[in-house]
């Protein structure tokens, strides 16, 4: 019954990652921004002892952290890939993360199984009206992620809650903010002023 983190990554390949992002800064710099984000999540969520980490990979192959274990997403959209997961895991709660949001930290993932102790479900809203962390108890009843939920919309969040309707006592964590284009990337630097930048690194 081991707590469970799962990384939803894609294969780290210039000009297949962060599109819309590399709409506005270009290829190169949107890789960079990628790898930096995927490396320092798969650093700081990866050793933690407090639960098991899995990255959730698609995209052929690639170079990935090799400490992380991994595996195949297969087919679908986001929420087929999603539940997919869910459903096949081994027993425990299950959370989910994309690498969209820079700033998920360890506190963040002990915040959402802390969540899963009294809660279904559990979700870390985005600033985008998407969400940035799906969590399942998984017991005594698993709720579905196939549905009809607008993926990459600001309905994302407000969609999968009603698909799990309200038989599910569902949680929700801090907002973060979803790095898509450049206007969320000069929102995010803003609100990180004065850090140092290791995301282009």
């Amino acid at each position: 019954m081991r707590p469970q983190l799962v990384i939803f990554a894609r294969a780290p390949r210039l000009g297949a990652v962060k599109r819309r992002l590399a709409r506005d800064i270009g290829d190169l710099a949107a890789w960079r921004f990628y790898t930096g984000v995927l490396r320092r999540m798969a650093e700081r969520l990866g050793r933690d002892a407090r639960w098991d980490c899995r990255l959730a990979v698609t995209g052929g192959p690639a170079r990935w952290p090799g400490h992380v274990a991994r595996i195949g997403q297969g087919r679908g959209d986001i929420g087929a890939r999603m539940d997919r997961v869910m459903r096949t895991l081994p027993p425990g709660p299950v959370v989910i993360i994309g690498t969209d949001i820079p700033d998920i930290a360890p506190r963040h993932i002990a915040a959402a199984f802390a969540a899963l102790g009294n809660h279904d479900a559990v979700f870390g809203p985005a600033d985008d009206g998407g969400y940035w962390l799906v969590g399942l108890r998984r017991r005594p009843y698993r709720p579905s992620l196939l549905g009809p939920v607008r993926w990459s919309t600001e309905h994302a969040l407000a969609d999968t809650e009603r698909l799990f309707g309200p038989r599910v006592r569902a949680a929700r964590l801090e907002t973060l903010t979803d790095v898509d284009d450049a206007k969320s990337l000069a929102r995010w630097r803003a609100a990180r002023r004065g850090r140092k930048d290791v995301y282009f690194s």
